[in-house]
């Protein structure tokens, strides 16, 4: 009988983990892109925050998906991302740490692998998001009165975007400077 050598039994297990069509339903960057398209009726509100949003939030949902939630899917045959108030999920951070999610009536709380707490928290008595920290509130979004406008927290700097093509530009290029390259 021929010895099989490590590199050809190396490559088959390697195949067979990334031919395996185990590639799930992405729920949770589903989710969350279906939640920030339709955040209002307004598909300017939802350009505007999306620039903001969309890299870091967009990045890390999609790369928890792929490589964990998944496999679970694949393996476990149940979707571990449920709207349940309440229900705490662990998520692999890009730092390769997981953090403990809740998920809250009005947003969620984040903990870390050493106890630090992070709480995104919807405001509905003035339409806003924010991030609170170590004892520290700072408001990422509000929902300007006027039907028009957003406010966005900008680098510590309160701005505001109209609700049009206008307000999206300004709002791109304040989010990406210099590093946003405009397709024709």
């Amino acid at each position: 009988m021929k010895k099989v050598s490590l590199k050809v039994i190396v490559c088959l297990l390697a195949g067979s983990v990334m031919f395996s069509s185990c590639i799930g339903s992405f729920s949770l960057f589903n989710k969350y892109a279906a939640w920030q398209k339709d955040m209002t009726d307004n598909k300017f509100i939802n350009a505007i925050v999306g620039f903001f949003l969309m890299p870091i939030v967009g990045g890390i949902t999609l790369f928890v998906d792929a490589v964990i939630l998944n496999t679970v899917e694949f393996w476990s045959g149940e979707n571990p991302v449920a709207e349940n108030v309440g229900k705490t999920q662990h998520i692999l951070g890009s730092d390769g740490l997981l953090y403990a999610v809740k998920t809250l009536k009005n947003g969620y709380r984040i903990t870390s692998p050493n106890g630090q707490v992070v709480l995104l928290t919807y405001d509905k008595s003035n339409d806003s998001w924010s991030v609170s920290q170590n004892g520290e509130t700072v408001e990422l979004f509000r929902f300007n009165e006027d039907g028009k406008s957003i406010k966005v927290n900008v680098n510590g700097e309160s701005r505001d975007f109209t609700l049009n093509e206008q307000g999206v530009n300004e709002a791109q290029m304040a989010a990406y400077g210099d590093r946003f390259f405009a397709l024709k």
